[in-house]
């Protein structure tokens, strides 16, 4: 069966898109940006092709000849992206009647009720569904609440709550229930919906796991499954969504324009309403994965650093059409740059595996107290932070989050730049390079860029204030980078 995959670049979408390989399925991938596919491990068995889901006219040449699109395209984190996803669904609905698909997929969330109908997040899944089902072409909604699975924001967000607040101020919505589903169950039910259903099956089913528990209940259970002691949660009345999201975002590493939409979700009980689904698709083969189960899968892809996908990844905050430092059209505008050489007693391999593990535990090999101010900073803004870490403590990948950077092109064994996601009054970049020098003695050459592009006075002004600090930072960094390949185990 041919599928197409949209959101190929999304924590679902990427996990998804082997799975399908592994059963049989032909696979095509619509993304935005064809580089952000470039390095995956299944990059060389699928095709890949560049559209939006809210440019219409790119959708016809991807939809031509599939069978089964899977809908896995969301635009949290954006303050308009209700009318976006709104915007995407009517457009892929009729590409899909326009080009014979037989079927659509789309992952949504539990239907909203009572007081969780106010939660945006919730409406627009709804809404998406509802566009869908009312199209030409049949489609299977698959509505799961919670998912459970490294580097998914809502188990972000529960980690890191749980783990690094043993006593927490809780809002009345730690006693909601939830019903917890593992991203494994959720994957299944993604496959098996490609050709399980009759042709005509045009309709919702809740999937969820075998627990139905209080958030509160998931804090204490994740405690005890990390081997931690019982959680202290004091509760308060008057913590509203708003004021609990923005705690979130303090706390953990998902920032206020994501926990926000989350958190305002929780205050709806997500409890499935139906199994229907083991009409067509039967229960995972080994039954489905209790939630302790799935912590523990969850935090040993963590510590083993054996993390598919994340959620960092998936969002992308600026667009990927920006231009690049080195574009001609940088010529026409004031441009601030910070350059940095040093040669370095170390052949080029040594130096690059310390490139390629910067960010993340590893840090910025200069000033941390800086880097970690700027990062508190940058949260209190709203931004990102610095604690979005890395999904690999080794490798990189373009389009990988990588602390409030974005990993924009990678060369291997020669260039890494970075792009800058923290609030800015203007756009950045940092680039490193590595260049053979003297193959016949070790050594090689380190480069090192900054470049600034402001954006308005304020952006002027910003680079006068951090200029004076550009030595310490960026000359310690090229000077610690250096140190560092130089003393690094040569066997490593």
């Amino acid at each position: 069966m041919r599928c197409l995959v949209t959101g190929a670049t999304g924590y679902v979408g990427g996990r998804l898109v082997p799975r399908l390989l592994a059963a049989g399925h032909d696979v095509r991938c619509l993304t935005r940006d064809a580089r952000r596919l470039r390095d995956v491990p299944w990059a060389g068995q699928v095709e890949i092709v560049t559209g939006d889901v809210n440019d219409p006219a790119t959708l016809l040449p991807a939809f031509a000849g599939v069978d089964v699109v899977y809908y896995l395209v969301h635009s949290l984190g954006r303050r308009d992206f209700e009318e976006i996803d709104r915007a995407g669904a009517t457009n892929v609905a009729a590409a899909a009647a326009s080009a014979g698909v037989r079927r659509i997929v789309y992952l949504g969330g539990p239907a909203p009720t009572g007081h969780g109908a106010g939660s945006a997040h919730l409406r627009s899944r709804a809404e998406v569904a509802g566009i869908l089902l009312a199209g030409d072409v049949p489609a299977v909604v698959l509505r799961a609440p919670v998912i459970i699975g490294s580097g998914s924001a809502s188990f972000e967000m529960l980690r890191y709550l749980t783990e690094r607040l043993p006593v927490m101020v809780a809002p009345r919505w730690v006693r909601n229930r939830i019903q917890p589903i593992a991203i494994r169950d959720v994957l299944y039910y993604l496959v098996a919906a490609a050709g399980s259903f009759p042709a005509e099956t045009n309709r919702a089913f809740d999937i969820g796991g075998p627990d139905v528990l209080t958030y509160a209940d998931l804090m204490q259970r994740h405690a005890a499954v990390a081997g931690l002691r019982r959680r202290v949660l004091l509760r308060v009345r008057p913590l509203t969504p708003n004021l609990s999201a923005l705690w979130v975002g303090l706390v953990t590493p998902v920032p206020n324009a994501i926990a926000r939409p989350l958190v305002a979700s929780l205050i709806h009980e997500a409890v499935c309403d139906e199994h229907d689904i083991a009409k067509y698709i039967p229960d995972p083969p080994e039954g489905p994965t209790g939630f302790d189960e799935a912590v523990r899968l969850a935090l040993r892809r963590i510590r083993d650093a054996d993390v598919e996908t994340r959620w960092s990844t998936a969002t992308w905050w600026g667009a990927p059409s920006e231009p690049l430092p080195t574009d001609p059209t940088w010529s026409g505008g004031t441009t601030y740059t910070d350059d940095r050489e040093r040669t370095v007693h170390a052949p080029a391999g040594r130096l690059w595996r310390v490139i390629e593990a910067i960010g993340g535990e590893h840090g910025w090999y200069s000033f941390p107290l800086a880097w970690s101010v700027r990062g508190w900073l940058d949260r209190l803004v709203g931004g990102v932070g610095l604690r979005r870490g890395r999904r690999d403590p080794h490798r990189l990948q373009v389009g990988e989050a990588l602390d409030f950077w974005r990993v924009e092109e990678i060369e291997p064994g020669s260039l890494l730049r970075l792009r800058a996601e923290m609030r800015l009054p203007g756009r950045a970049w940092l680039e490193m390079r590595v260049c053979d020098e003297h193959d016949r003695d070790g050594r090689s050459r380190y480069r090192q860029r900054a470049v600034f592009l402001p954006r308005g006075l304020a952006g002027h002004a910003y680079w006068a204030a951090v200029r004076p600090f550009h030595a310490v930072i960026f000359g310690g960094m090229a000077r610690n980078i250096a140190r560092t390949a130089e003393r690094a185990d040569p066997a490593a």
